[in-house]
């Protein structure tokens, strides 16, 4: 029998171990969301009777049968201090498919995706989720390793937007920015020390392609993500020492390039 090759067995483990990988929502808006998308697949449903009540409709679409517990003895395995309100569902993460087809999704205008270069907090994600939905963005890239995953502590921030907004995660972003950049997008990166101003780099934008690059909070963007972006662009501060966090950049910038 011929022994397969040592990358081959890697990549089937890989395979595996992502289809078994199963995630914890948590939350009355998440966890209602995520009944009602018919793209989730859903394993086990933890209520508490008050909150089964309040998620009747939704439970009744899904077709589940919940598990009704006392609040006092709560058996779904969330962090301790997780705000679940009475609601935990077991769910396979969502398969957003590939790069090439999410960035050539239609919108209400020019293509805008958001990517994140080593964003590892689970609240900025989920908020910058939220900002991508509001502002129509295809969708929003980060690397496979060094970011946030699809957590049940992201789903609830997101409030909603986890279930609706692409969130996909490659595996090199540098990769996907030289991708993104053959199908027609500027790049621009988001840098605090750029001497050109994010408003002035999108008045050109505004029925190209374009894919924000942002960084996180500290490091900023890395040496190669900086080189393979179009532009370095900075949002500015009326102080000195003013500034946003990556979440707040992400709906600032979002809104620039967006707007006709």
């Amino acid at each position: 029998m011929v022994k397969k090759p040592s990358w081959v067995i890697d990549k089937e483990k890989a395979k595996r171990a992502s289809a078994a990988e199963t995630v914890w929502l948590f939350g009355l808006h998440a966890v209602r969301d995520a009944l009602m998308n018919q793209n989730r697949v859903r394993l086990r449903l933890v209520v508490t009777r008050n909150a089964a009540d309040k998620l009747a409709d939704a439970i009744a679409a899904a077709g589940m049968t919940p598990e009704i517990e006392d609040p006092r003895h709560f058996s779904a395995p969330l962090d301790p201090g997780s705000v679940h309100q009475g609601a935990a569902l077991e769910v396979k993460p969502l398969d957003w498919g590939r790069l090439e087809d999410l960035a050539l999704a239609e919108g209400s205008g020019a293509p805008r995706l958001v990517l994140l270069d080593r964003v590892s907090d689970p609240h900025n994600v989920g908020a910058i989720l939220r900002s991508a939905e509001v502002f129509g963005a295809q969708a929003v890239l980060a690397p496979a390793r060094h970011s946030a995953p699809e957590t049940g502590a992201l789903a609830k921030t997101a409030s909603g937007a986890l279930e609706r907004q692409p969130y996909l995660r490659v595996p090199n972003l540098g990769n996907a920015i030289e991708t993104l950049k053959d199908m027609g997008y500027t790049v621009l990166g988001l840098d605090g020390d750029a001497t050109m101003e994010l408003a002035d780099a999108a008045k050109g934008l505004t029925a190209r392609p374009v894919a924000l690059v942002l960084g996180a909070e500290g490091p900023g963007l890395r040496e190669r993500t900086r080189a393979l972006c179009d532009h370095l662009v900075r949002i500015p501060a009326a102080g000195a020492f003013g500034s946003l966090n990556v979440s707040n950049a992400a709906a600032v910038s979002l809104y620039a390039v967006t707007r006709p």
